[in-house]
């Protein structure tokens, strides 16, 4: 038996873990992670699980067995709660309360403690609190089974299922945040908190760039699938398209070769000033193509000041005909030319953002993935030694500390209930209600999707956020004006040139001033901009330093430098196989931003990590996570690898439509619905006369034969027929029709919630999803304002700086700062 961690940011910190699924068991892993004593409750005689997921999700556990059905063993969990720090559960709303354990009582036992809970729905939903919230229903109640990308749309696929648990993923990460952030303050009150993360808002926020609504969007920013999608409505057209035939409106720069092995190598090099000029560089077709005219025009003039006969840049996504087809042609023939790991090396060289395919098991078994501590060997007592992912974020001060042991099996009277240190509450902390940031400021040096996300979660919490950019854009406007919709609320952006001497002299000003900065980059880019630990601590030693990139681990890769987005690690990790059902027809999952946003979370929360361990040490430190670790933890049900293990056969493909009879999505007389049935209740469901012959219908049959029944009746009489055995009975919904159901709603009664800003200074009408994934008792959260035109803080912040209004206007006079990219706020 391995001894107990005893170092890390958490350590000290006691944590109860009623949790069950991935949910709960996931935000208490990421505490053991980071060195909590995690003690895991489990059902007494329960069968000796083989189940490589479930051996990840409890590593650096203690497992105790406890019949929270009996007295004494209710009575054995109030001893350990009364002296731990956190208690994790996911059960459905008032199963806690039912037991005795709920928060109430609890808190009056132990008023220090944090409770989080992670329910699939919100307590106060009086419309879904109440149903059985499988990952599959929260899933199909949010529209993820529906809106599944825009092949899937020109395909006429209605619906679709993912083994990815999304839901999951994101509140688990987003609770070990909230858990995070209010140790923190009990630091300062002594108080703990209630605090609920429901699934459904978690998945909600983590989908929160396909759900976004931009009034009259112009037509610059679409693809050509989806013109193609509004030209095949607009003429009443069928959706029949092949995956063949999909390739045809697929952009040059974001796409899928084919290379000499036959491997597919996906490029995403496109929407940046140079990215697009260095993929065209590798393939020796730079030249060529200006020679050709290839249009590099300015994407921040609006597309009327474009040159004649101009309809798009290299600058920015997408490229439109004829030059989409041109390129594409063009491309494809050199790939053709060298092998596709040949290519994934060029290309990572050149800094563009490029990679190979890879199935999750090649990924397992990478070069890269073990060398840089993203995957690394961990002893399960039960199945050996297993191949694991690295913690979602750490500290580089940690670095070495990282021994990721199995759960630890144990009896409840083995239990270490001694009390971890902390301040008795203060007389006036029950009214206590400040944000858990308040004071806090920080600087946001990052792009694009998920580096912004980070900053843009710590300001609901109360810090202060200055978004700092180059005076002369990077990436093109989509990337950040209409991404930075959401991701830039409440924010104040400053636009300097920090590679100018009088640029740099600003940033080290900056850094003095700030606690936290955050930043996506290579180690390489860190080094030439002057953010190397050594650096920062001669400039501020308290200050924090969270950095994100592609490919980064704990230790150093041979792709640890090379740029990348979401899309090159779904593609390396094995979600893009999947999705598309093999490596003929790889696929990029339906949803944009999805491991961005994720990444963003456990950016944050390696943040709060850093936050945590300032206030015992007094010191800065680098808070680290990169879209590799996010990914990963994306596909905790099977990023696991050890000797026997079961093959990699979960549901992929653009026609799986779930995992089984009684889990996956039907067609009834009129609409879509996910049907959830646990095993425990399928004989029983039997007894029902509608479904008392499917006990004689073979395994391999009984799907089609459940099919062409609930065809039959409309999803209402199916919802009656259900409820009894309880088993959840969920329409699919989609995206579109919940941004306009829940325009407005009320919060506290509602899990998810959009506003609609009809003052944006845009000039356009802006929806997107109100930031309620987090919803503690006592702490406060801030009403964020809309994300403000690049630059309009920048005399503002400079004058803070002690800058008068004459050396503003002669450092806008040499280019060093700037007020604008565009004239417009999203140039048309």
């Amino acid at each position: 038996m391995s001894t107990r961690t005893t170092s890390g940011s958490l350590a000290g910190i006691k944590v109860i873990d009623f949790g069950h699924y991935i949910a709960g068991p996931g935000a208490a892993m990421m505490l053991a992670d980071q060195g909590a004593d995690v003690i895991k409750i489990t059902r007494p005689h329960g069968a000796v699980s083989l189940d490589g997921a479930d051996a990840v999700l409890n590593r650096g556990k203690r497992k105790i067995a406890l019949d929270l059905k009996s007295p004494e063993g209710v009575a054995a969990a109030l001893d350990l709660i009364a002296t731990a720090d956190v208690v994790i559960e996911n059960f459905r709303p008032g199963v806690m309360d039912r037991l005795g354990l709920g928060e109430k009582a609890l808190s009056e036992i132990n008023p220090r403690l944090i409770y989080l809970s992670l329910p699939g729905f919100s307590a106060g939903d009086k419309q879904f609190a109440d149903i059985p919230a499988w990952e599959g229903v929260v899933a199909a109640s949010m529209g993820q089974f529906t809106d599944m990308g825009l092949n899937r749309v020109l395909m006429g696929i209605e619906a679709s299922y993912s083994p990815l648990t999304l839901a999951s993923a994101y509140a688990s990460v987003i609770g070990a945040l909230s858990v995070t952030l209010a140790l923190r303050a009990r630091l300062k009150t002594g108080r703990g908190d209630f605090i609920e993360v429901p699934l459904a808002a978690a998945l909600m926020e983590g989908l929160v760039y396909n759900s976004l609504g931009i009034e009259n969007l112009p037509t610059r920013y679409k693809s050509l699938r989806e013109l193609e999608i509004e030209r095949r409505r607009q003429n009443d057209l069928p959706m029949n398209l092949r995956y063949q035939d999909l390739q045809a409106f697929l952009d040059p720069f974001y796409r899928s070769y084919t290379c000499k092995d036959g491997r597919p190598f996906y490029v995403v090099s496109e929407a940046h000033a140079t990215h697009s000029i260095r993929a065209l560089q590798v393939l020796g077709l730079w030249e060529e193509m200006q020679a050709a005219g290839v249009p590099v025009a300015d994407p921040y003039l609006s597309a009327s000041e474009w040159a004649e006969g101009v309809n798009c840049t290299l600058k920015a996504y997408p490229i439109a005909e004829p030059w989409a087809g041109y390129l594409s042609r063009k491309m494809a023939e050199r790939f053709l030319t060298k092998d596709s790991f040949e290519w994934e090396t060029l290309f990572g060289d050149a800094g563009a953002p490029a990679a190979a395919h890879r199935t999750t098991h090649e990924w397992l078994h990478s070069e890269h993935a073990q060398a840089s501590g993203l995957v690394r060997v961990v002893h399960d007592p039960i199945l050996g030694d297993m191949l694991q992912p690295c913690p979602v974020a750490w500290l580089e001060s940690e670095e070495g500390r990282f021994s990721i042991n199995a759960m630890q099996e144990q009896t409840s009277a083995e239990a270490d209930v001694s009390r971890s240190g902390a301040a008795a509450p203060s007389a006036d902390a029950s009214s206590s209600s400040t944000p858990w940031l308040a004071g806090i400021t920080v600087l946001d040096m990052t792009n694009v999707i998920a580096g912004p996300t980070i900053a843009g979660t710590l300001t609901r919490f109360g810090a202060r956020v200055i978004k700092l950019d180059a005076a002369q854009p990077t990436f093109d406007p989509w990337n950040t004006v209409a991404c930075g919709l959401y991701a830039n609320l409440g924010k104040e952006s400053l636009l300097v040139d920090v590679k100018t001497p009088e640029g740099k002299a600003i940033l080290q000003q900056l850094i003095r001033s700030v606690d936290i900065i955050t930043i996506n980059a290579t180690g390489q880019q860190l080094d030439a901009l002057g953010l190397t630990q050594t650096q920062l601590e001669a400039i501020n030693p308290r200050v924090i330093l969270c950095h994100l990139d592609a490919f980064g681990g704990p230790s150093v890769g041979p792709r640890s430098n090379y740029p990348g987005y979401d899309d090159l690690v779904q593609a390396s990790t094995g979600v893009m196989e999947r999705f598309g059902g093999s490596m003929d027809t790889v696929e990029e999952h339906a949803h944009f931003g999805t491991i961005d946003v994720l990444a963003g979370f456990c950016g944050a929360f390696a943040t709060a990590m850093a936050l945590l361990q300032r206030e015992k040490t007094g010191k800065g430190d680098i808070a680290r996570t990169s879209l590799a670790a996010a990914g990963q933890w994306l596909q905790s049900r099977f990023m696991y690898d050890y000797d026997r293990r079961p093959p990699f056969n979960e549901a992929r493909g653009r026609e799986v439509k779930g995992e089984g009879a009684w889990y996956r999505c039907y067609r009834a007389a009129d609409g879509w619905f996910f049907l959830a049935g646990p095993n425990l209740v399928v004989n029983n469901l039997m007894a029902s006369p509608l479904l008392a012959a499917a006990a004689d219908i073979d395994k391999e049959k009984l799907e089609p034969w459940l099919e062409t029944l609930f065809a039959t009746k409309p999803v209402t009489f199916w919802k009656a027929c259900f409820r009894e055995f309880d088993v959840a009975i969920q329409p699919l919904e989609s995206l579109a029709n919940i941004r306009q159901k829940s325009i407005g709603s009320a919060s506290q009664d509602h899990t998810v919630s959009f506003h609609k800003d009809s003052e944006h200074p845009s000039g356009r009408d802006i929806v997107y999803i109100a930031a309620r994934a987090v919803r503690p008792q006592r702490a406060e959260l801030v009403a964020l304002a809309a994300a403000e035109k690049y630059g309009k803080s920048t005399g503002k912040i400079l004058g803070e700086l002690g800058y008068s209004p004459a050396q503003i206007e002669g450092l806008l006079h040499k280019g060093v700062v700037s007020e604008t990219w565009s004239k417009q706020y999203l140039p048309d």
